[in-house]
């Protein structure tokens, strides 16, 4: 687990786009249209997200859909629960 993935949960427009992407896979429009934030901030935003490995990416005909990878929330989760005992 990298600072990336603190640095990436740190902001809370990363936060609330993870939280979309629980829901289902999306398009970078289609999270841009929940913000009232630019196109490019977005993108900015999950550029950061993949970097630590929150998000995939797959392409899907002309879009690129974007995943929650819940294999790092896993490993955060069980870092928490080491600290905790």
């Amino acid at each position: 687990m990298s600072n990336d993935v603190f640095k990436a949960l740190a902001d809370p427009t990363r936060r609330e786009i993870l939280d979309r992407l629980k829901e289902k896979d999306l398009t970078a429009g289609e999270i841009a249209d929940y913000f009232s934030i630019s196109k490019p901030s977005i993108s900015h935003h999950l550029t950061i997200l993949k970097t630590a490995g929150l998000i995939t990416q797959e392409k899907k005909g002309q879009f690129i859909y974007y995943s929650l990878n819940t294999t790092v929330l896993q490993d955060i989760y069980s870092w928490i629960l080491k600290l905790k005992q």
